[in-house]
Formats: C-alpha cells, sequence, structure tokens
C-alpha cells in the first residue's frame, strides 16, 4: 500500500512538473512566435547593387528584388519587412539611416557592413589603376584600420541594434573571394587578385569575430562562390564596367539567389 502511495505521489509530481513545463514552453512559444518581423540593414551586398530589378522608391540605394532580403521575405512571408539597406553604407549610415524600424517585434535581423569603412572602393580603383606595389600598400592601409578602428564601430551598430531589437536573431553577412586563382586572366596581376582575395579574408575574420562577440551568427559566404570568383568563367561577381561603374565588384542576381541567400536562411 505504501509503495502505492508512494507511487501515485511521485506519479502526481511528474504530472504537475508537466503541466507547468508545458505552460512555460508554450508561453515561450507564443512570445517567440509574434516576434517574427524581419528587417534587412547594411550596404550595396545587402540591397542589391549589381542584381537589377532596382526598386524605383529607394532611390540611390538601389533596394533590389533580386537581394537576398527580399528572396528570403519573399520564402518566408514574416510578419513585416523593413528593407532599409542602402548603397555606399558605412557603419555610421546604419547607425543614423537604418534602425528605425527595428522594435521588440523584431525577429531576425540581417546586415552587411565594414566593407566601404575599410575603404573598399578607394582599394579596388588603387589596384586597377596603379602599380602591385601601391595596390598591396593600399591593403595594408585597409587591414590596419580594420584592426585599429572598424571593431569599434562594429560594436556600436552591433549595441545599437541588441538594444533596439532585443529579442531578435541577428545574420552578420560576410564578402566574397573575389578572384579565382592560378589561371590567366585578363586585368588585374595575380598579385593583385591574390592580396585583394586575401583582403576579403581578413575583414570576413574580423566581422565573424565581432559577431560572435555579441552573440550573433555569421553568415560565410565564401564557399558558395568558390567557383563563381572573377576569372571563373562563371561568375556571381560583376568585373570592372566601365558602362556602370557602380555595379563592378558586386554580386549578380546570380550571387544573391545562389550566395547571400543560402548564408543567410542557413544562420537564420
Amino acid at each position: 500500500m505504501r509503495r502505492s502511495r508512494i507511487t501515485a505521489y511521485v506519479t502526481s509530481l511528474l504530472l504537475a512538473a508537466g503541466i507547468a513545463l508545458t505552460g512555460a514552453t508554450s508561453a515561450q512559444a507564443s512570445q517567440l512566435a509574434a516576434v517574427t518581423g524581419y528587417v534587412a540593414l547594411g550596404d550595396s551586398y545587402s540591397s542589391g547593387v549589381g542584381a537589377g530589378g532596382y526598386i524605383g522608391s529607394s532611390g540611390d540605394c538601389k533596394r533590389s528584388t533580386k537581394a537576398y532580403p527580399y528572396l528570403w521575405a519573399a520564402a518566408h512571408s514574416p510578419s513585416s519587412f523593413n528593407f532599409t539597406a542602402c548603397s555606399g553604407a558605412r557603419t555610421g549610415d546604419v547607425l543614423a539611416n537604418q534602425l528605425t524600424p527595428l522594435s521588440s517585434a523584431t525577429g531576425l535581423v540581417s546586415i552587411s557592413v565594414g566593407g566601404n569603412d575599410a575603404g573598399f572602393a578607394d582599394v579596388m580603383t588603387t589596384c586597377v589603376l596603379q602599380s602591385d606595389s601601391s595596390c598591396l600598400a593600399r591593403i595594408n592601409t585597409a587591414k590596419a584600420y580594420v584592426d585599429s578602428t572598424l571593431p569599434g564601430q562594429l560594436d556600436s551598430v552591433y549595441d545599437a541594434i541588441s538594444s533596439r531589437a532585443p529579442a531578435a536573431h541577428v545574420v552578420v553577412l560576410g564578402y566574397p573571394r573575389f578572384y579565382k586563382l592560378g589561371q590567366a586572366c585578363l586585368g588585374l596581376s595575380e598579385a593583385k587578385r591574390s592580396a585583394i582575395n586575401g583582403a576579403s579574408d581578413y575583414l570576413n575574420s574580423a566581422l565573424a569575430k565581432r559577431a560572435a562577440d555579441h552573440g550573433f551568427a555569421f553568415g560565410d559566404v565564401k564557399s558558395a562562390f568558390t567557383g563563381h570568383e572573377i576569372c571563373s568563367g562563371s561568375s556571381w561577381l560583376h568585373s570592372l564596367n566601365l558602362l556602370n561603374i557602380g555595379e563592378s565588384y558586386h554580386p549578380t542576381a546570380a550571387g544573391q539567389s545562389g550566395g547571400y541567400l543560402p548564408a543567410l536562411t542557413n544562420n537564420a
């Protein structure tokens, strides 16, 4: 009889605990279900420069219907979608102009930023127009900036995102390697191409480190773009385009859908 009473007592406790846990889990699930808005921040790699299909109302920001944020939203139907990424954006621009849609209802944030701060456009201009030694020197200056100044700028952006959207899962997107090496290719020398790829890796390492320190996910696109670099014969990146300079060295529509979209989807 005593064993039966003990068994019944323990069973009651377990049942009560199960109900309590189920209730807590349901409450948490309900809370998470309500936090489903998506906000896409960042620079031209997030706005979709180079992909075409630009939204007229986005003006010089050149937000594209073929950019990965737009594609992700179309596939997942978030409760709200705010696309504020803008061509040419630096960390300061994100802080000043892009964070307004963030709120406690934001469940997902994506962002690519840091390349413009580090002088991406000037690096490419120097490497295209000047000598190997000038190109490498400019890249070394950019790396020094990534070491000394960029981490603090990223921290300011990431802190602001966490403050405004405390429930959000944040995915930081990196940058691809630009060139396929080890084969003849018109344009830049092998030394320049190798140095530019190395600079991209260097920047990505810094971005991944700051993302991890803030508890954010990092979406690395290098592997997805492997085999689709400039000089590959199947490039997902525009090379130098004298008729449309702004699209030079940016992902094509295929780069957005085949490179960036999976990086977000797999980390969201």
